[in-house]
């Protein structure tokens, strides 16, 4: 009998065996809307080298910038970082051979800011767990920057982890009221202030805000609510712009030539949601023309950050002091995650309110003509002494 062609199959089914894995990670719901936006940032930034590595950093203004959160006041930052640092996570799951498995954690091990650069870290235990996707699903931050409600994200994180199941299950209402951090109250232990003032407007902004549709269903012990579940369904407004699970890219022409390169799964869907299939094509296109290039995947990253049109040629040199200047800029660039350069981009263009300087820059990137002066000020405080010794590095 011949195998199942699973290059033309999607999703689950795309598997050889079945693993039953029964898995929940519960963070305490006693998270301020800024502290679990934060912390979701910290662990996307932190993803690709959870287990790789034991520290992690980012710097202060993309952090504040990915959290929407454009305030100096580092005074907050510090402690929502103290909140997390206090939080705890607590997993409780049947692993691959059935055998159960307890465990808890503080949700950051460490965190600290130094010099404009947040480090911190998770527990190890905690990284292998944060790091399976079958327990835990990265949230789009786009949509979670769209949240005004610390209880609507809190429902939205519970709720999108079973997308692909189309239920939460059951939980007891205890297990629910700490999830949404309000275990203790005694307002409520009463149902009815508890789905008046919690259930009902978190399930409005999720189904409102979110690329998910949720709604909740309850069952009783006699006249007493006891459980509550959450059906869930893709919100066909959102699902579309907002998927962050990379399945429908997977089939595209453009995905199938990074593949061949030998671009990673992740970069390529990352490259693809940030810059859109017919710019990714277009540099393809122009790295594969080009001749003697020794790393066609190091050549496509420089071209797709830096977002470049046309390369410098070696016989054609510009000005020594810019070709300095722009190859300094473009160093950083390439050594900064792709979270942070995706940050960097945005927040350099809020700074543009002219729309032909906007324009250019999303032509160009950071090889805008227009605005060079700017990029090379905008990079200098970036990375004090990345231009030092260059006579024409912020003039023209």
């Amino acid at each position: 009998m011949d195998e199942i062609p699973r290059d033309q199959l999607s999703g689950a089914l795309r598997r050889g065996e079945v693993k039953k894995h029964v898995a929940a990670i519960h963070v305490s719901g006693k998270l301020t809307l800024l502290q679990r936006k934060l912390s979701n940032v910290l662990l996307l930034n932190a993803y690709d080298t959870l287990i790789s590595r034991s520290r992690h950093q980012i710097d202060a203004r993309t952090l504040c910038l990915m959290i929407g959160y454009n305030s100096n006041d580092m005074d907050t930052l510090k402690q929502s970082l103290r909140g997390l640092a206090e939080t705890v996570a607590e997993w409780d799951m049947l692993d691959e051979k059935g055998q159960q498995e307890w465990g808890v954690s503080s949700l950051l091990s460490y965190a600290k800011l130094k010099g404009g650069i947040c480090e911190y870290a998770y527990s190890p235990a905690l990284a292998e767990k944060l790091h399976d996707p079958k327990v835990f699903a990265l949230i789009n931050l786009n949509i979670q920057r769209r949240f005004t409600s610390g209880h609507a994200l809190a429902l939205y994180e519970n709720c999108y982890r079973f997308v692909r199941t189309g239920s939460t299950g059951w939980w007891p209402l205890d297990l629910f009221r700490r999830l949404m951090g309000v275990e203790g109250s005694t307002y409520y232990e009463t149902f009815k202030h508890l789905n008046a003032k919690i259930i009902k407007p978190a399930v409005a902004e999720v189904n409102k805000t979110s690329n998910i549709l949720v709604t909740p269903e309850t069952r009783k012990q006699g006249r007493v609510v006891t459980e509550i579940r959450f059906r869930i369904k893709e919100n066909p407004q959102l699902a579309i712009l907002d998927m962050d699970d990379g399945e429908g890219v997977r089939h595209g022409a453009v995905y199938a030539r990074l593949r061949e390169m030998g671009v990673s799964d992740r970069l390529a869907r990352q490259w693809l949601a940030s810059h859109g299939e017919e710019q990714v094509q277009e540099k393809l296109d122009y790295v594969e023309s080009r001749k003697n290039v020794k790393s066609m995947v190091g050549y496509l990253t420089a071209a797709l950050e830096g977002n470049f049109t046309v390369m410098p040629e070696p016989e054609a040199p510009a000005p020594s002091g810019r070709a300095e200047r722009l190859r300094r800029i473009l160093d950083a660039v390439k050594a900064r995650t792709p979270t942070q350069r995706d940050a960097d981009k945005r927040l350099f263009a809020g700074q543009l309110f002219d729309s032909r300087l906007r324009e250019d820059f999303e032509k160009h990137g950071w090889m805008s003509p227009l605005n060079s002066t700017r990029i090379a000020l905008f990079w200098e405080e970036m990375s004090p002494g990345l231009l030092a010794g260059l006579e024409d590095a912020t003039v023209e």
